[in-house]
């Protein structure tokens, strides 16, 4: 794969079974997607649109905590949930709700301030943003 000087890279393979793809990333780790049966898939992990937000519901409770624990600030457990809305209208953009559930003993203060650094997790940048894609095809050596 050509590199932008990336931050991280993931490949994704088909499988033999309709839709279900397996990822990897550079580390070797590895997970799957996949559809519901309703459209023909097998329902055997998450589908490409909960993919993408269990990436910023990570992404925000990690920077949660890392903020948290920087400040010694009492926060014990974030929960985030997240559901993606497509577009009503013409008028409209999709839109992720965002629900932040914060235990410990903080003040009005420190939620406040840990709702403002949820904003400004780099997952959340990223979406936030103009966003290009670029889309090549990738010519295996011989």
């Amino acid at each position: 794969m050509t590199s932008l000087n990336a931050e991280a890279q993931v490949s994704a393979r088909t499988q033999p079974t309709a839709y279900r793809v397996v990822l990897q990333d550079a580390q070797g780790h590895q997970w799957q997607a996949d559809e519901p049966l309703a459209v023909g898939g097998q329902d055997s992990g998450p589908n490409p649109k909960q993919l993408l937000l269990s990436a910023l519901g990570a992404c925000t409770a990690i920077t949660l905590r890392m903020y948290a624990e920087r400040k010694g600030w009492p926060l014990q457990h974030v929960e985030v949930t997240l559901a993606y809305a497509p577009v009503a209208s013409e008028d409209t953009s999709p839109v992720i709700l965002s629900q932040i559930h914060l235990e410990g003993p903080l003040d009005d203060t420190q939620r406040e301030r840990l709702l403002k650094i949820a904003q400004v997790c780099p997952v959340h940048k990223l979406l936030s943003q103009p966003l290009q894609i670029d889309s090549r095809l990738w010519e295996a050596e011989v």
